[in-house]
């Protein structure tokens, strides 16, 4: 099932504290990125975050969830209405992401 229009509005509202969120729509889904970096994104209307560190220690009960069959576990927050820690763990993160690939 893809993802909806609706809940990506409603995800990109919820982290309109951080300045330089983008996304990309892959096939029915969407990528976020922060800082040009990627961090999660949007899959069957959840929003998935990578397994960083911080995140682990920020969303201690965020369940680990696939994204899509035969992807790496990923982790969901508990609480999407909370804009404060969501923010805040994305701050977190961004440190633990790799950064993104040069193009030739």
């Amino acid at each position: 099932m893809a993802s909806s229009n609706e809940y990506l509005e409603y995800i990109l509202e919820q982290l309109s504290a951080l300045s330089d969120i983008t996304y990309r729509k892959m096939m029915g889904e969407y990528i976020l990125y922060y800082r040009g970096r990627v961090f999660g994104g949007i899959y069957d209307n959840r929003l998935l975050l990578k397994p960083t560190v911080s995140a682990r220690e920020l969303l201690p009960d965020a369940s680990e969830e696939l994204p899509y069959e035969g992807a790496r576990p990923m982790l969901m927050p508990s609480d999407t209405d909370n804009r404060e820690l969501l923010a805040k763990v994305i701050e977190a993160m961004y440190s633990e992401l790799p950064e993104p690939k040069k193009k030739k």
